[in-house]
């Protein structure tokens, strides 16, 4: 594989890991959703949607052999590996995924607060509507950041020199890593009928550099 362009972010307590997903990797990843959408048995043997709290129009898992062929389990095997020997200066010799799934999320739908399973997690950027929407209060346009589409990342409370959230404005291609127990929305967005499509992941890595403090 190529080599990955990534970004360690440390703007909270916990290490927050922005990768960029190779072009032809987005390319496979879009084409089998496309396709996944299109077949409505496979759409319906892939539903995720019961055990996500997304309120969005389709939440549905990858296939195995697929995240392996498509390139997709290389690529967050390696980048994890590096968040890690970035953090720990140890080297992970286990990387197994729990789940990969896709969102595919329109006007007005959105994703509640709530964290993941597993070790460590991600989510990323397939597709992006070319607007996501505006202030409906115009007077606000210059007092504060419209949210809408955006992905927020929240840990701990706000205080003097301590913000408590990361807010990221999607683009395609861009992956972002973090620990499984990091709580994170999606805000809906509006005067668009084009697809938000995000994609995430939970992993397990090593316990013995998970488990910092030994903990059974």
């Amino acid at each position: 594989m190529s080599e990955i362009e990534f970004k360690l972010i440390r703007h909270l307590g916990p290490s927050v890991f922005k990768a960029q997903i190779p072009v032809k990797v987005v390319d496979k990843l879009n084409k089998y959703i496309d396709k996944t959408v299109d077949d409505k048995n496979m759409s319906s043997k892939l539903d995720h949607g019961t055990k996500l709290a997304g309120d969005v129009t389709q939440e549905f898992h990858l296939e195995p052999e697929f995240v392996k062929s498509s390139g997709w389990l290389n690529f967050l095997a390696t980048c994890t590996k590096k968040w890690i020997e970035l953090e720990t200066s140890k080297s992970i010799k286990k990387f197994n995924i729990e789940a990969s799934w896709v969102v595919r999320q329109f006007e007005n739908e959105y994703n509640p607060i709530h964290w993941h399973s597993g070790h460590v997690s991600g989510a990323g950027f397939l597709k992006v509507p070319s607007s996501l929407g505006s202030h409906k209060q115009k007077s606000k346009k210059n007092l504060m950041n419209y949210l809408g589409g955006n992905l927020q990342l929240i840990h701990g409370s706000r205080m003097f020199l301590s913000p408590s959230t990361i807010t990221i404005e999607p683009k395609v291609g861009e992956m972002y890593f973090f620990p499984h127990y990091m709580m994170h929305c999606v805000y809906p967005f509006k005067n668009s009928n084009e697809e938000r499509r995000s994609i995430s992941f939970n992993a397990s890595i090593d316990e013995e550099i998970f488990n910092v403090y030994g903990r059974s």
